[in-house]
């Protein structure tokens, strides 16, 4: 369960950083505020960018901090500037190394339960894991990396898979 997540997740949030680097040369080529990524959106119903990776990075955190027993870290949704989205990524990152494997390994038929909208929804740690919070990460990540894409930055298959 670890193999299938901590390193899934941080080889993703560190490609993140290098789409921010890559979105950030290309504001400044061109000489606007790289902040204006912030607010990108596909359609006027969707979230904008700075929500894209807000959420996969609670996805990530949340996920190892469920999987592992623990209290999911509360990060308040204040982040402003891509120099915030990075720091936000890099603490994710953070986090999801710093939980031992021994603590998120064994955790296939642990009871995870999630407050949705609609009710309570009840998982295994790994259905959890495999049918809900890795695609609902690879959605917010190949979002934010669309959104990036549409405006300009040059990021290509590499970028999103990483080295």
């Amino acid at each position: 369960m670890h193999t299938a997540s901590v390193p899934v997740f941080a080889r993703m949030l560190g490609n993140m950083l290098k789409w921010l680097d890559k979105a950030e040369a290309h504001a400044q080529a061109r000489k606007f505020d790289p902040n204006n990524y912030l607010a990108l959106r596909l359609a006027p119903d969707m979230l904008p960018f700075v929500k894209q990776i807000q959420i996969a990075s609670d996805g990530a955190k949340g996920c190892v901090a469920r999987l592992a027993g623990q209290d999911v870290p509360k990060w308040d949704d204040t982040e402003v500037t891509l120099d915030e989205l990075r720091a936000r990524i890099r603490r994710t990152l953070d986090y999801v190394q710093s939980v031992p494997a021994g603590q998120v390994d064994g955790s296939e038929q642990r009871e995870i339960v999630l407050a949705m909208r609609q009710g309570e929804v009840r998982f295994s740690g790994q259905d959890y894991l495999l049918h809900f919070v890795l695609p609902n990460f690879y959605f917010h990540a190949t979002t934010a990396y669309a959104l990036l894409r549409h405006a300009g930055v040059e990021l290509g298959k590499r970028d999103y898979l990483g080295a």
